[in-house]
């Protein structure tokens, strides 16, 4: 209840119906849900309104409308339908209608869906950045069996009895199902609106929804199996551990048995490059197959594997499949530490590089036990990299992305290092006084 206060003098503030104050389904109750998307849960991302692009398989389109289509941060579907007064009889029936419907919805579905509510709606996206947004939201990728159990959230003015005992009926066979009531007041000529779950109370939830609290357990523990993949791709991107083009061998061990790996195994040996892949710096697809040139997820790109050369639709944690020339495999890396590379020997080989000398990022990469590429990348952005302009490619040539911390000193790093001794021939640095990995070492040991 909403109260009018004054001192200590309390009255209830007069409810109205929506129709009462002249408000609309469309033009206002689901304008306030795409604007205060909490209304159906924490952390959902409004994929679609208005929903209508349904077809049979004859090709023929159908009139049905959903309301509100939502995506939680579990990777679960949200379905919202919308009643500005009281629900009437059958809006369970529309809601599981629609759930049956978007169930087999995939990424390519909802990026699509939603690319078009964004644009319709003044913010144009494509199709691509829609499907990157989506990623973004759930931590990584999709799980297809956690998309086939929507969650209803039904929204009204008020539910008859039938609704509501279905709802309770629907909730212990195991079906997330909410009701939600919306309730307008008009307090000093303003209007003020509340939203109420009616259905399931707390206590309800608590102790006579078991099967639906062990399908949610289900579905967080696939989302946290996901979200764990994508922060290994995110921390091994940010911390620049690996180069793009850095080579990856595939080894299935999460999710896998002695005899799936064996089938694996037999598929590879038909196609090597199967076996293969690429790294590059890419948060959300950083694996580029071998076999088809194509970007992938880690993950995605295991369970396929896993279905084609053995048959299995099973979770797997992907980054855990791609192995390094080293043998480590991205989930390790990724795992290592904070998932921060520790710079500080790079700082010692640095500070030992005297004037008059020079060196390369794959000298230094080679003691660092890194890829030239992540370490130059590190080189150009640190502050406590020190002699940093006498670090030049392999070709002895200054890195064309290198700038001065001083955005006033106009020298070029030639300049630099011939007023220092280094000798440069048709822009070259002169190869007897580049520092190799070995050099590095000793004068880094006696520094």
């Amino acid at each position: 209840m909403l109260f009018e206060v004054a001192g200590s003098t309390a009255r209830p503030a007069a409810t109205h119906s929506l129709t009462e104050m002249g408000l609309h389904e469309r033009a206002h109750l689901q304008e306030w849900v795409l604007d205060q998307p909490q209304v159906l849960g924490d952390d959902v991302l409004i994929v679609t309104s208005e929903f209508d692009r349904w077809s049979g398989h004859d090709g023929t389109r159908t009139r049905d409308r959903l309301d509100v289509l939502g995506l939680d941060a579990a990777g679960r579907l949200v379905v919202a339908e919308l009643k500005r007064d009281d629900s009437g009889g059958d809006v369970h029936l529309q809601a599981i209608t629609y759930a049956a419907l978007v169930s087999r919805f995939t990424l390519e579905t909802l990026a699509e869906a939603h690319a078009q509510y964004r644009t319709r709606r003044g913010d144009p996206m494509t199709t691509s950045e829609a499907a990157d947004r989506i990623a973004e939201h759930v931590g990584g990728e999709l799980d297809p069996d956690v998309l086939r159990r929507p969650r209803l959230v039904l929204i009204a003015g008020s539910f008859p009895r039938q609704v509501t005992h279905t709802a309770v009926w629907l909730s212990e066979m195991g079906v997330d199902i909410s009701l939600v009531s919306v309730t307008v007041w008009r307090v000093d000529n303003r209007l003020v609106a509340g939203f109420t779950k009616v259905y399931p109370t707390a206590e309800v939830e608590e102790f006579t929804l078991a099967p639906a609290r062990a399908e949610a357990r289900v579905a967080t523990e696939k989302a946290a199996e996901r979200n764990r993949a994508a922060n290994a791709v995110r921390r091994l991107v940010e911390a620049e551990l690996l180069s793009n083009g850095e080579a990856l061998t595939l080894q299935p061990t999460h999710g896998t048995t002695a005899q799936t790996r064996a089938a694996i195994a037999d598929w590879v040996a038909e196609d090597p490059a199967r076996g293969r892949a690429t790294w590059r710096n890419d948060p959300v697809s950083p694996l580029v197959w071998a076999a088809d040139g194509q970007p992938w997820r880690p993950t995605t790109l295991a369970k396929h594997i896993l279905l084609e050369a053995a048959g299995v639709d099973a979770a797997v944690r992907g980054p855990a499949w791609w192995v390094t020339s080293a043998g480590a495999d991205l989930a390790e890396l990724a795992d290592g530490g904070s998932g921060r590379k520790d710079w500080s020997y790079l700082h010692r080989l640095l500070d030992a590089v005297p004037a008059g000398r020079w060196t390369t990022y794959g000298d230094l990469a080679q003691l660092v036990g890194t890829a030239a590429q992540p370490l130059g990348n590190h080189v150009m952005k640190c502050p406590e990299c020190t002699n940093a302009y006498r670090v030049l490619a392999s070709t002895g040539r200054p890195s064309p992305g290198f700038n001065w911390s001083d955005p006033g000193f106009t020298k070029s790093v030639e300049e630099v290092l011939a007023e220092e001794g280094v000798r440069f021939t048709n822009g070259a640095a002169d190869p007897a006084q580049r520092l190799r990995a070995d050099d590095l070492r000793r004068l880094a040991g006696a520094v």
